[in-house]
């Protein structure tokens, strides 16, 4: 796909919102309509990915702290994580949460659709152009009094 070129001038000129909120609700929703497919929302999705990367250290209350300021959506988070409970995806014991390996399997097919959207994404554009880009961001949100360091 090739998209017109422009001036420096005039695309310093652009509305940085505009662009950058286009460019969220193009990459949230690509990434939505995949989760959708395995009947998943973003926030299952965190949850996954959360719980599978420490194992037994996940609690609700701990959990939703973490994954709160990313949602944008009034999430149920107790209502996710009942749903992939009864699923058989993911167990509590003693307040903490696992994956299954039906919600490990779960996890990675997920995670397969969501890597054909991160390739979509990049598509034409050089590595070092799209750490720019994300520096950029980084330092605008700092910039505004947000953090701007990558999430841990």
């Amino acid at each position: 796909m090739t998209i017109k070129e422009y001036s420096q001038d005039e695309l310093a000129a652009q509305p940085i919102g505009a662009w950058s909120g286009e460019a969220y609700r193009r990459v949230a929703g690509a990434l939505r309509e995949q989760l959708a497919v395995e009947n998943l929302t973003q926030p299952h999705w965190w949850t996954l990915n959360h719980v599978a990367g420490d194992p037994g250290r996940w609690t609700r209350a701990a959990l939703i702290q973490r994954l709160a300021r990313y949602d944008d959506l009034g999430t149920d988070f107790d209502g996710v994580f009942d749903d992939l409970v009864a699923r058989g995806w993911l167990t509590e014991e003693a307040g903490t949460m696992t994956l299954t390996d039906a919600g490990e399997s779960g996890r990675v097919r997920a995670g397969e659709r969501n890597l054909r959207v991160h390739q979509q994404t990049h598509r034409g554009i050089d590595t070092a152009d799209f750490v720019t880009t994300i520096n950029v961001l980084r330092r605008m949100v700092a910039n505004l009094g947000g953090n701007g360091d990558l999430p841990d």
